[in-house]
C-alpha cells in the first residue's frame, strides 16, 4: 500500500464510523483489520524499519504505522 492509499483508507474508514467517535489510533487499528496479512505485514515491516528495531508485534506495528502516514499528511499542530 502506497502511503496515499493508507490515508484514503484511513478516511474512508473514519467516515463510515463518524457517529462512534473513535480516537485515532481505533480507525487506524479498523484500517489494519481489513488489510490482507502481506498487506499488515508490509506496514509492520516498514514501521519497524523506520524505527530501526528487529522486531516487534506485527498488528500493533501495522497500527503505528497507519498512524505515522496520517499524523504526518496531516501536517505540524498549529
Amino acid at each position: 500500500m502506497t502511503d496515499e492509499e493508507i490515508i484514503v483508507a484511513f478516511a474512508l474508514t473514519r467516515l463510515d464510523n463518524a457517529t462512534n467517535e473513535l480516537d485515532l489510533e481505533d480507525v487506524a487499528a479498523l484500517v489494519v483489520r481489513r488489510l490482507t496479512p502481506d498487506q499488515m505485514l508490509d506496514l509492520a515491516t516498514r514501521n519497524l524499519a523506520e524505527r530501526n528495531e528487529l522486531r516487534g508485534a506485527l498488528f500493533e506495528s501495522a497500527v503505528e504505522h497507519v498512524l505515522r502516514i496520517v499524523l504526518t499528511a496531516r501536517g505540524p499542530v498549529d
